[in-house]
């Protein structure tokens, strides 16, 4: 197995060169991919210098600043292109914590996607609010209701992905943005009928820097799950 872990970046300086250490520390096979949208703190540079310190470090750069989905749909792409086997999507705030990659790794033993679930047994989150655990949890309940999903964390952004799977998607076709990318694709693999399973991790509060997700993402969220499931995707 030749995994890369896929890390969008977009002003993350103060997290990228300890999260990148921690990954080659406890993922000694996989490689890192920084994607990064003209982040204007200099977490491009930064990208840069570790890809110069570690052999095993790549750095990408897109014009920013644009969306989580296109750097990820830009990592994905550029990862099928360098023959990587494997494809760990996550973020690059220490939300999804490295310790949990071994685990998420060994799911794809049976499986084609590896979802690292804060739901199932095992998972959880740290650092929030009851409502923002209601409002988590109500969340992927409505996904697994609108698109008769049977998986509890959809939204999750801490996937590993065998290559086949996102071959078999038509990244030209995917429109989604913010957590219903997270949707989107884990949807058109089910569709797909390939074998999704979930793997427990818990999931922390960002300590560095400002979250990007806004109630108004929640909300397009929402809306265009309901359009997956009208459009029959």
């Amino acid at each position: 197995m030749r995994p890369v872990i896929c890390l969008p970046t977009y002003c993350e300086r103060e997290n990228l060169g300890p999260l990148v250490q921690e990954i080659l520390e406890v993922a000694p096979t996989a490689d890192v991919l920084v994607v990064d949208s003209a982040s204007p703190d200099g977490t491009g540079q930064l990208a840069d210098e570790l890809a110069g310190q570690y052999p095993r470090v790549k750095a990408m750069h897109i014009p920013g600043p644009g969306s989580m989905a296109a750097a990820y749909v830009q990592g994905f792409k550029a990862a099928l292109a360098a023959d990587y086997d494997v494809v760990v999507q996550m973020d690059a705030d220490f939300s999804h914590q490295p310790r949990y990659l071994p685990g998420l790794l060994e799911g794809l033993t049976d499986a084609d996607v590896s979802i690292g679930s804060r739901y199932v047994h095992g998972g959880g989150v740290e650092q929030w609010s009851l409502g923002r655990r209601v409002v988590s949890r109500a969340g992927n309940l409505y996904v697994g209701a609108v698109l008769s999903m049977p998986y509890k964390d959809t939204t999750s952004g801490f996937v590993a992905w065998r290559r086949h799977v996102l071959e078999a998607v038509d990244f030209e076709d995917l429109h989604a943005e913010g957590r219903a990318f997270q949707v989107e694709l884990k949807f058109r693999a089910h569709r797909l009928g390939f074998t999704l399973v979930e793997v427990p991790i818990h999931f922390w509060d960002r300590v560095v820097g400002a979250s990007k997700l806004t109630p108004k993402s929640a909300v397009d969220s929402m809306v265009s799950v309901l359009k997956f499931r009208i459009k029959g995707e």
